[in-house]
């Protein structure tokens, strides 16, 4: 059950406080009771601006997404170097969260030496609905729900920032596709050291039942994307979707 009740969403019983505020630090985060904030506009990114939260009596402020400045984390890759000290913290992109599980996993089993990533992705919300001026970026302006469009991501370059073994060694783009929802990473690498496709699902199934359950998962479902609306891991490896060229070069799906 939903309803408004005054300046309350309640649901299900539960009332939750709602305010409408274009300046972070007007919304009284201390006398609602919320300690962790999430900035999740894509405006306020960088840890001057996110500290506006603070102001209103937020104790600390998760960006939910790449930041210039805010130390990035990544939960099961580098969470383990968190310093609680830290009052603004950057949790990377959704890309970044679905490559860096898999990466890791690859990279401590078979060293990446270098790759390529693509991710396909769904309709965000900087993206126009018909064709219209977009600055710099001419294909962002076209319509997203008629185009395949090429643009930019810096999701795999961030990837060497939360694993520094891997700085230098990834890059990629992306593909905005017209879907609402799910995106989908293709991780294209030389290993260092030869193994079989078989050997690599083995690892990553190992990772996911172990070490990264609840984070990376692993699937031999002949699966399609809307397959995963609400599911809650951060990466999905697609078992069936990769192909190796050989023992040394492999695409894989996540």
């Amino acid at each position: 059950e939903i309803k408004a009740e005054g300046d309350k969403l309640i649901v299900n019983g539960q009332k939750i406080a709602v305010f409408s505020e274009r300046d972070p630090k007007a919304i009284p985060w201390g006398k609602s009771g919320a300690e962790y904030v999430v900035e999740s506009t894509g405006v306020f990114t960088t840890i001057e601006k996110a500290s506006a939260h603070l102001e209103g009596g937020a104790k600390k402020v998760i960006i939910s997404a790449p930041s210039a400045d805010a130390p990035m984390f990544v939960v099961g890759v580098n969470l383990e170097s968190y310093d609680p000290s830290l009052k603004v913290i950057s949790n990377a992109s959704c890309t970044t969260n679905c490559l860096a599980p898999l990466a890791k996993v690859i990279n401590d089993n078979f060293e990446i030496v270098e790759g390529l990533m693509t991710t396909v992705h769904a309709v965000t919300a900087t993206q126009k609905t018909v064709d219209g001026p977009s600055g710099k970026l001419w294909r962002d302006g076209r319509g997203a729900g008629q185009n395949i469009i090429p643009a930019s991501t810096g999701a795999a370059k961030a990837v060497g920032k939360v694993i520094p073994a891997l700085n230098g060694k990834l890059t990629g783009m992306a593909f905005r596709v017209p879907v609402p929802n799910v995106s989908v990473v293709d991780l294209t690498v030389r290993l260092g050291k030869a193994a079989t496709y078989d050997e690599i699902k083995a690892k990553v199934k190992q990772a996911a039942e172990g070490p990264l359950k609840g984070i990376l998962d692993y699937t031999e479902d002949d699966v399609v994307s809307s397959d995963f609306i609400g599911d809650t891991h951060s990466s999905i490896f697609d078992a069936k979707a990769g192909i190796p060229l050989n023992n040394n070069f492999v695409k894989l799906i996540s």
